[in-house]
């Protein structure tokens, strides 16, 4: 079938191998839910080949017919086809964690060479073991690889902690071997694209995260006038994100404000314990979805977006929830630095404050007592209808797989984007 997207004999077909996916609420979930919405309406045929969801508690909790059977093929939610793996129950360990990545991996190799042959190999990390897994399918299967690195790999391992002495140069060389040996490395950042060509890759490129924007409501400034600020924090807990500093921020300011954290993750025990010996004025909440969502985001005054300022990988990374506090035009405070930083004031949407909770605090103090700073124009909703609507990015990644192709872009014009 010939498409927009070139000028094969029938549609571009593409296997995609992912540690998580639909009905999961994960980021590469979301990222890969909206891309193959666009691909899908395209006309490429898709062949998913992921666990049985089990994200983020390490055991089923949805229904067979939306979680999947292993070895069984599922129909997904546009016209792709889902290939499950099994999996190792776990719970949050890190180490049970990776046994069950390795677990999955290992296995999506034979159930991969069982699909249909694609014409090419996309494997999404951070879950390492996918990209060896990648690796190997494209080699057995003679397709070109496209490697996607959706944070700063192995450099994040690195600045973690999370491998040590020769297993860590043991992981950072897999690594390595994969992405020069892959035909394409796409990174999320431009920041960590100019990282990878600065160690020799030569076919790296961008496609950022995003959200469809026309999805997203415009909610505006907040209540002129509010007895109570309120300070809201959406995704993971873990120790990227650092969130103790926006705890203990809390616990300063006192009973003048109200911190709310929505969702999970292995810092959550921690944090809770933490916010009860400070009796720091917070409400944990657990992920929250659709309308949800949104009346969170109603209610707040300002929207964190955090990540730890002593990991340098992090200069290159931008937390997945900032496209879609810019998208609700309410104001951010961000403890972040680098690429996330740029993105925030570029797109006028708040403040940029170190991370201590003293100067949190005294931000949030300066906020609740000039409460006119809360008040944004569309500025950083524009922004990312200019840089991060998901129609564009998809149809740069389309144009990017059809030039590796050696096929013809149906919009030429997307290459600007890099």
């Amino acid at each position: 079938m010939k498409t927009s997207h070139g000028a094969r004999p029938r549609a571009t077909r593409v296997t995609l191998l992912t540690h998580s996916y639909w009905p999961e609420n994960s980021p590469p979930q979301r990222r890969w839910t909206a891309l193959l919405k666009e691909f899908c309406a395209y006309g490429w045929e898709f062949d998913v080949v992921t666990p049985v969801a089990h994200f983020p508690a390490g055991r089923r909790e949805f229904a067979p017919g939306l979680a999947g059977r292993a070895f069984r093929r599922q129909k997904g939610q546009f016209t792709e086809l889902i290939r499950r793996v099994p999996y190792l129950p776990h719970g949050n360990s890190h180490l049970a964690r990776l046994l069950d990545h390795c677990f999955s991996a290992a296995m999506s190799v034979p159930l991969g060479l069982l699909t249909r042959r694609p014409d090419v190999v996309i494997a999404t990390a951070p879950s390492l073991p996918i990209l060896a897994a990648g690796y190997l399918l494209a080699r057995l299967r003679g397709v070109p690889l496209i490697v996607e690195m959706r944070d700063a790999w192995p450099d994040l391992a690195r600045d973690s902690r999370m491998v040590r002495g020769r297993v860590k140069s043991v992981v950072e060389m897999a690594v390595d071997f994969i992405q020069k040996r892959a035909d394409l490395v796409v990174t999320v950042t431009e920041g960590f694209a100019e990282t990878l060509r600065s160690r020799g890759l030569k076919n790296v490129k961008t496609v950022s995260n995003g959200l469809h924007v026309d999805t997203i409501p415009f909610l505006g400034s907040p209540e002129p006038e509010r007895d109570v600020f309120e300070a809201l924090y959406l995704g993971n807990h873990g120790k990227s994100q650092r969130l103790d500093v926006v705890i203990r921020a809390s616990a300063l300011v006192g009973d003048a404000m109200h911190l709310h954290l929505v969702g999970h993750g292995t810092q959550s025990p921690a944090l809770e314990k933490l916010a009860a010996d400070l009796g720091a004025p917070v409400t944990f909440h657990p992920s929250l979805h659709g309308q949800d969502v949104m009346d969170r985001y109603a209610s707040a005054d300002t929207c964190i977006v955090s990540l730890r300022d002593d990991w340098k990988s992090f200069e290159t990374t931008i937390p997945s929830k900032t496209y879609e506090v810019l998208a609700v035009g309410r104001h951010v405070t961000a403890v972040v630095k680098g690429e996330a930083a740029r993105i925030i004031e570029d797109a006028e949407a708040g403040d940029i404050v170190p991370s201590s909770p003293e100067a949190v605090a005294a931000l949030w103090r300066e906020l609740a007592a000039d409460r006119s700073r809360l008040v944004r124009s569309d500025a950083s909703r524009q922004w990312v209808k200019e840089h991060a609507d998901y129609a564009q990015l998809a149809e740069k990644y389309m144009d990017l797989i059809s030039e590796l192709l050696g096929e013809t872009p149906a919009t030429p014009g997307n290459q600007a984007l890099s």
